[in-house]
């Protein structure tokens, strides 16, 4: 395919999509707001990674950050309207791949 053809906004798309793991952390907070160690444990994620994909995440306004002024302090990460409007598309990649990808028999 033409890389001219390609409109610069669907690329930008797929580039942050594609990243690794932050597909599975947007699925993830479909499920409504989450703690960072809540987020880790279910994808099975380093804590590293997990804080670089959040940031990252943040800064394209798909996730939002809240600290709740407590004893322990609270943070909860959780999707923004951006974020949310992806649910469909999370949710179409999950048929296709309950359809098309065979389960892994390990």
């Amino acid at each position: 395919m033409n890389k001219d053809l390609i409109c610069p906004r669907f690329e930008k798309a797929m580039n942050i999509i594609s990243q690794r793991w932050t597909g599975l952390i947007i699925y993830q907070l479909l499920n409504g707001p989450q703690r960072f160690s809540t987020i880790e444990s279910t994808i099975g994620i380093s804590g590293r990674v997990l804080s670089e994909r959040l940031k990252d995440l943040e800064l394209e306004g798909i996730v939002k950050r809240e600290v709740y002024p407590e004893t322990p302090v609270r943070i909860e990460y959780s999707l923004t309207e951006k974020g949310i409007s992806l649910e469909p598309l999370m949710k179409d990649i999950e048929i296709w791949s309950q359809t098309w990808i065979e389960k892994d028999i390990h």
